[in-house]
């Protein structure tokens, strides 16, 4: 199971719901392909017998080391 892209409130950096039509539609645009992306690389992963977990934790640690160039 995975979280909805549509179900998900964006907030700025104050707690205040982002209502943007258009930005929330990025957002979940962004998200579903992003997931098809690391569902891709999982699948490939395991399929030329990398194991599932460390294939997991590399993913995560990747998005934990990313950095934005903009700061709000």
């Amino acid at each position: 199971m995975h979280p909805d892209p549509a179900k998900v409130i964006w907030r700025d950096s104050e707690g205040k719901v982002i209502a943007c039509v258009e930005k929330n539609k990025v957002m979940r645009e962004n998200l579903e392909e992003i997931r098809q992306v690391c569902q891709d690389a999982l699948e490939d992963a395991v399929l030329m017998g990398c194991d599932e977990k460390q294939v997991r934790a590399v993913l995560a640690e990747l998005v934990a080391s990313l950095e934005s160039h903009y700061h709000a």
